[in-house]
């Protein structure tokens, strides 16, 4: 079976290791969903596409 490839709308850079994305809020967002930018360095969001790239010397923390 073949899986079209998301086509990226916009990469953000972000120094956090994940990030919450709505597609922009209003009537063209879409329910919030949370990715984890730490893991791979980047996330894309299964809704609107947008890359979170996680910046070149961020810290990434572990909680506690």
């Amino acid at each position: 079976m073949h899986v079209p490839a998301l086509k990226v709308t916009e990469t953000i850079e972000v120094e956090s290791p994940s990030v919450g994305c709505d597609g922009g809020g209003g009537r063209f967002g879409h329910p919030k969903v949370y990715l984890d930018v730490a893991t791979r360095g980047e996330a894309v969001c299964p809704y609107c596409s947008r890359r979170y790239v996680l910046a070149a010397g961020a810290a990434v923390g572990h909680g506690h």
